[in-house]
């Protein structure tokens, strides 16, 4: 996610043959009830508070059940802003689960719900599923049991995708439907009934995606193939690996494609497609130029890229962005940098290996997801250019970073709970401070072992190769433990003071005469006993260990972190910030 702020009708498989994707595609899918066209209020129709949590602790013992596969018919008009579809989905339980139940947002309509084939009788005889939708039966420990689900409604539509989640219904230059969807922040529930927490992924997720005629709808995984229904409509079929929960997107345009193929530091072929609008000249084929050397960096500093049997896919929407798994959201007009790269493109790209390989369990670990694909662009920038540019994309971060509350609080929380300042969260230091971490963290314990720790943290291995992994889930916690691991010593002190803390470390420094005292406070008295760098004169920077007294000569010019590595209290960010806000007020 980009900083501020997916009898005859029985589907057979592809090998079966293309007509019989079609037939069961027109059979499935939920016909839309006639309806004149209408524009639909953002923030509308509203959502209820069952679907606006997106994680946390789960109710009914949710979190013990495992989604092995969904597939998805999802019918989306863009005329009557409406969604119709239906679900398969097949559950397991991992311990016993005597309330099984499965998210669905309450402005939807069910229609049908089965388990393995028998109907069940709705809880609300309206078919309005009040954010949950409860089996009949308990699931026994190692249970399995397949739902399908039949439902229809007008879906809430975003006020500001992607910070604030829902259906984008847009129109082009040209006048032609542009239609997005994003789920990040209140969860797959939007969208389609799920297990609306970070381990909800199903372990395969086949979509069947129709379209208007003459558009098309690029998503998630592998193409299996598009078939055209007899009104013109087409419907495009999609398979993906382990997709996050906010990962299935819809994503439909008259969209023009780039495509190509890149040949890995692995040995392996890895497919390349950008979708965009028609029109823009030769921006699109300038940023598809960007994919490859992306790859390039990110293959060389963290390893393969972990979806290269699918795709790396783009495609152009009508909000910012966002880390869909292979197919990244892509919104940023564009725009040109003095790095040289698309940064919104080379974020996104980042969550391919932070968010979507590596997901976080719990939404209190997030950081992980967002300030390592922060700290993405700074060290893309030194990979391309130098340490020159790596310290000024540095510096333009840390001006950023607020410290208005942790950012791990060590407890289960929701979404909302980690982003939204108004809910405690962190805000935007989930990026900018937390890839300030981890550019300090690179400093004290250098590149051999803060690139080993982030391997294994990624793959859950040290020597990833394209097909000896899968994605995986991941902690604060485990990456502390990695850390240690690779640096051969505790660091938790660390972690504690940049990550479970609120302010930022205080730099005491005493001149007397021609000694110097340096020392550290920090909140709460905790222990940190960072080392620091300081330059007396035209000497060379060296390295010392704190609390120090240091001999200094009476009028030598001292400089302490001339390099800036270690992230620290600083009156003059904390005074800039406070003019910034004086200005945006006065205006």
């Amino acid at each position: 996610m980009p900083p501020v702020r997916g009898g005859l009708c029985r589907l057979y498989g592809a090998f079966r043959g293309r007509i019989n994707l079609a037939l069961a595609a027109a059979c499935l899918i939920a016909a839309h009830p006639p309806a004149a066209p209408r524009t639909v209020a953002k923030g509308e129709p509203p959502l209820s508070a069952a679907t606006q949590v997106s994680g946390g602790v789960r109710a009914d013992d949710q979190s013990s059940l495992a989604l092995d596969a969904v597939e998805l018919w999802l019918d989306p008009d863009p005329a009557t802003q409406r969604l119709a579809g239906r679900a398969r989905l097949v559950l397991r339980a991992k311990a016993a689960v005597a309330r099984p139940s499965i998210d669905l947002d309450s402005n939807f309509t069910v229609r049908r719900v089965t388990v393995d084939g028998a109907p069940v009788t709705p809880a609300r005889p309206d078919g309005r599923p009040d954010g949950r939708i409860v089996l009949p039966a308990p699931l026994a420990a190692g249970a399995r049991a397949t739902v399908e689900i039949t439902y229809d409604g007008t879906p809430h539509v975003a006020v500001n995708a992607p910070w604030d989640d829902g259906m984008v219904w847009a129109k082009t230059p040209e006048g032609h439907p542009w239609v997005a969807s994003t789920t990040e922040g209140y969860g797959c529930d939007i969208l389609w009934p799920c297990l609306d927490f970070p381990e909800g992924e199903p372990a395969v997720a086949t979509l069947h995606i129709t379209a208007p005629a003459g558009l098309r709808a690029p998503a998630n995984g592998r193409l299996l193939g598009v078939d055209t229904l007899p009104d013109g409509r087409t419907v495009w079929h999609w398979r993906a690996r382990q997709p996050n929960t906010y990962a299935i997107a819809l994503n439909i345009g008259p969209y023009l494609e780039q495509s190509g193929s890149y040949r890995s530091r692995y040995g392996n072929a890895i497919p390349l497609h950008y979708w965009h609008l028609p029109g823009e000249g030769d921006k699109p084929r300038q940023l598809f130029g960007e994919f490859a050397p992306a790859l390039d960096f990110f293959e060389s500093l963290i390893g393969p890229y972990p979806f290269g049997d699918e795709k790396v896919g783009v495609v152009e929407t009508p909000h910012k962005g966002m880390e869909h798994q292979t197919i990244n959201a892509y919104g940023n007009g564009y725009a040109k940098a003095p790095e040289g790269f698309d940064w919104l493109f080379q974020h996104e790209f980042a969550h391919e290996w932070f968010a979507n390989q590596m997901t976080v369990a719990n939404w209190d670990d997030y950081w992980l997801h967002e300030g390592f694909a922060t700290y993405m662009q700074p060290l893309y920038g030194r990979w391309r250019e130098g340490e020159a540019r790596y310290a000024a994309m540095m510096e333009a971060q840390r001006n950023q970073i607020v410290n208005r509350a942790p950012i791990v609080r060590d407890k289960v929380l929701t979404e909302e709970e980690v982003y939204e300042p108004t809910k405690g969260g962190a805000g935007t230091d989930i990026y900018y401070k937390g890839s300030w971490t981890l550019h300090t963290l690179r400093w004290l314990i250098g590149d051999r072992a803060f690139f080993a720790a982030t391997r294994r943290l990624v793959y859950g291995r040290p020597d990833p190769r394209p097909g000896n992994f899968t994605p995986r889930y991941a902690s604060t916690r485990e990456f502390q433990r990695l850390v240690a691991a690779e640096a051969g010593r505790n660091l938790d002190w660390f972690f504690d003071v940049y990550l479970r803390g609120t302010a930022l470390p205080v730099l005491v420094q005493e001149r007397r005469g021609d000694t110097l005292r340096l020392s550290w406070r920090t909140e709460r008295d905790r222990p940190f006993p960072m080392p620091i760098e300081i330059q007396v004169g035209d000497a060379a920077p060296r390295r010392i260990a704190l609390p120090a007294t240091l001999p200094v000569p009476a009028g030598a010019h001292v400089v302490i972190d001339p390099a800036s590595r270690v992230l620290r209290d600083s009156p003059a960010v904390t005074a800039f910030q406070a003019w910034q806000a004086a200005q945006r007020t006065a205006k």
